[in-house]
């Protein structure tokens, strides 16, 4: 079938509900940004149940590796890994946010982080040190498990 017009579709379901999230955040602003992040924690818990089912245990360097399989190593690269940190740096992002918001990011990446404080400890903080969303060249992300 050919498409009729030169509108992108997404290619997959992530970049699907990621134009979602863009729409309805064109919609209504800064007000839909806590919506936004309770879902998407929800979504991040239920991932992190998901996964510890499937790991032989919680260390942040198991669900790390685990959770590493799941994105495009052209596209994301793992600057260090232990059982304290996990630092990750992108150059795209999954959900298509680039030059959207900062604040839009860590709505969304309530994903992310809720899956791993489901997953190893709720003592796991993430910081976003620079993020394609705000207009940084590369995504900068390092999750920090505190005793």
């Amino acid at each position: 079938m050919v498409q009729k017009n030169s509108e992108k579709l997404p290619s997959n379901s992530i970049e699907a509900q990621g134009l979602l999230i863009k729409e309805f955040y064109k919609k209504f602003g800064k007000e839909a940004l806590p919506i936004i992040e309770t879902v998407c924690g929800k979504q991040g818990r239920a991932l992190g149940l998901k996964i510890m089912k499937k790991l032989p245990d919680n260390k942040l360097t198991t669900v790390a590796r685990a959770f590493s399989k799941s994105y495009n190593p052209n596209f994301v690269k793992i600057i260090s890994i232990s059982d304290e940190n996990f630092h990750i740096q992108g150059t795209m992002c999954p959900f298509g946010l680039e030059n959207t918001s900062r604040a839009l990011c860590e709505a969304v990446m309530a994903i992310d982080r809720e899956y791993f404080r489901e997953a190893v400890s709720d003592k796991i903080e993430l910081k976003i040190l620079n993020t394609v969303a705000a207009g940084d060249l590369h995504c900068d992300t390092i999750y920090t498990l505190k005793e």
